[in-house]
């Protein structure tokens, strides 16, 4: 049923062109989200929303490419059918979750809970983002559900930590 649904995208040229330039801005290792997080450290005013950005990434990075991968171990839409003409190189590792969809709404989701209109243009990067993975035949779409679903739920717990470490700090750590 998912190999069904990845059929039915309607593939052009423009699309093509489009959805490589999404998936190559996320970059391999979610580069794109990094970089945000570190520009949101310069002014005081984002730095906790930068380090909340930074911390979700790691969250997300560990318990989704180091636990979940290796424990599902899910071939990849593009392992099953291998004549589907792909348009970047064909992934080694296995499907579940989605580790850029669960890295992009990781960070936008952190960027969200204090900044709404750039969390609102972060969430439409990220949804294209998650919706590259299932054109370019790289992902089944609960692979990316899953990821988003992850992604939000390590955006709000690390948006949380820096709050706490930064309510903390301010107490100057005596907890009283």
């Amino acid at each position: 049923m998912e190999l069904s649904f990845l059929y039915a995208i309607p593939r052009t040229g423009l699309l093509d062109t489009v959805f490589l330039i999404v998936t190559k801005i996320a970059g391999s290792y979610g580069q794109w989200w990094l970089a945000i997080g570190l520009v949101l450290l310069i002014p005081k005013k984002t730095r906790l929303t930068g380090i909340a950005v930074l911390v979700s990434w790691v969250f997300t990075s560990m318990f989704c490419q180091f636990i979940l991968k290796n424990l599902f171990d899910r071939p990849r839409p593009c392992h099953l059918d291998q004549a589907f003409a792909l348009l970047v190189e064909r992934p080694t590792e296995s499907s579940f979750p989605s580790v850029h969809s669960a890295q992009a709404f990781a960070a936008a989701t952190a960027i969200f809970v204090k900044y709404k209109k750039a969390g609102i243009a972060a969430f439409a990067v990220a949804a294209l983002i998650a919706f590259s993975r299932m054109y370019l035949f790289l992902h089944y779409p609960t692979d990316v559900l899953c990821g988003i679903v992850l992604g939000i739920l390590f955006g709000i717990a690390a948006d949380r930590i820096c709050d706490m470490l930064k309510r903390k700090s301010d107490r100057g750590g005596d907890g009283k």
